[in-house]
């Protein structure tokens, strides 16, 4: 089952722990402190893979958790990294926060964006030694990674794509011109899913991709039929091919019922280049007559994809109306380059360090229990241990 949209929920790892120790060794009584940082929490990054065709994994996993930092030791010793994960996702997939912002558009095969970014790690006691404070008996803790809930978007890349009415002919168009063996059949709305497929150049040289939708009918636009949910595929295609009924005599009539709704979905598609495919025509005595003037359309083919008539020529002019696009530059780390980044969730204005007793606010203390109690709970705090707020020592519930 082919599936366009999914609802994922990502988590950075959280940062590793400071360490508090104290250089304690032979011959060297105060040694002084030798606690190293904790290391990074890992981030949850998604990349576009081509191989991929839909979000249907997704349906299986929806949660995706990057590796926590490990703590710092001592003698310096800084701890590991946590581990990054990649989550793998088709082409074209768009990615939405929770409040439904476009937050990056995988359009490139080699595109990559961090959606959760991990926490930042703890500072080790010796970070916090000055000669007016040589033993400090304390050491920060890390803070946990982003963590949110994405939706992912899936927009087919096709050079072309088929539009037309139910039972148009569509699908066996496809067949005809390409590698994709979708289902036919002789009742509308045959094709209950995007499909892709590839068609080669003559010589061999070049492929297109051509894709194929659920048939639209009148207000489609507006939530009617199948075909509104996957008016989205046709908005990359360079060029839509418009499929008609040609052994019907309302030709012109189903054009405009089409190109209407294109008009209302909007997304440029009202002003898409379009090239028309006059199908059927063994069932006619006489080559079906068209004599709608438009710019937006380039060509006008007349084909039987029961006897193969004009298949060739389509084939042959498909290259020429879709040429080949330089690729584009994508920089060499692969990050999408207008991601809108969301607040870290070091913002707030104190920082929970872990001391030789037990915790300690640093900073303003929330006025919010809540949240100190959450900030807490995250650095590891227990029931029963101290924690100093402001000169004042509570313990934890």
């Amino acid at each position: 089952m082919f599936n366009d949209r999914a609802r994922i929920r990502v988590q950075a790892g959280r940062g590793g722990d400071g360490s508090l120790h104290f250089r304690r060794e032979k011959h060297v009584p105060k040694g002084g402190p030798d606690g190293g940082d904790g290391g990074p929490g890992g981030d949850v990054v998604l990349a576009a893979d081509p191989d991929l065709r839909d979000l249907s994994a997704f349906r299986a996993r929806r949660r995706f958790q990057a590796g926590n930092g490990e703590p710092g030791r001592g003698a310096l010793k800084h701890g590991a990294s946590g581990e990054t994960i990649d989550v793998r996702v088709p082409v074209g997939t768009q990615v939405f926060d929770e409040e439904g912002q476009l937050i990056a558009d995988l359009a490139s095969p080699s595109a990559r964006v961090v959606a959760a970014r991990g926490g930042i790690a703890g500072r080790g006691n010796k970070q916090f030694a000055t000669p007016a404070r040589r033993t400090p008996r304390f050491a920060e803790t890390g803070l946990p990674g982003e963590e949110t809930t994405l939706e992912l978007r899936l927009k087919l890349l096709a050079d072309a794509a088929l539009v037309g009415l139910p039972n148009a002919g569509k699908s066996s168009l496809l067949a005809r011109i390409s590698n994709a063996r979708p289902k036919i059949a002789d009742y509308p709305f045959t094709t209950l899913a995007p499909v892709l497929g590839t068609v080669d150049s003559p010589d061999g040289t070049r492929q297109l991709t051509v894709a194929d939708v659920p048939g639209l009918i009148e207000g489609a636009s507006e939530g009617v039929g199948l075909g509104h949910e996957f008016l989205a595929h046709l908005e990359r295609a360079n060029l839509l091919l418009h499929v008609i009924d040609a052994s019907e005599e309302d030709v012109a009539d189903r054009f405009a019922t089409i190109d209407a709704e294109l008009a209302a979905y909007g997304a440029g598609l009202e002003a898409r280049p379009q090239a028309l495919v006059l199908n059927k025509i063994d069932l006619r005595p006489d080559p079906p007559p068209f004599d709608v003037g438009d710019e937006r359309i380039v060509r006008v083919f007349r084909v039987s994809c029961a006897t193969g008539a004009g298949i060739d020529e389509l084939k042959r002019t498909l290259f020429e109306l879709c040429p080949p696009e330089a690729p584009a530059a994508v920089p060499e780390d692969g990050l999408v380059d207008f991601l809108v980044y969301r607040p870290r969730p070091d913002g707030r204005r104190f920082r929970v360090l872990r001391t030789d007793r037990g915790f300690r606010i640093a900073g303003t203390a929330p006025a919010d229990e809540q949240e100190l109690a959450a900030a807490l709970k995250a650095a590891g705090a227990r029931a029963g241990d101290e924690v100093e707020v402001d000169g004042e020592v509570l313990e934890v519930q």
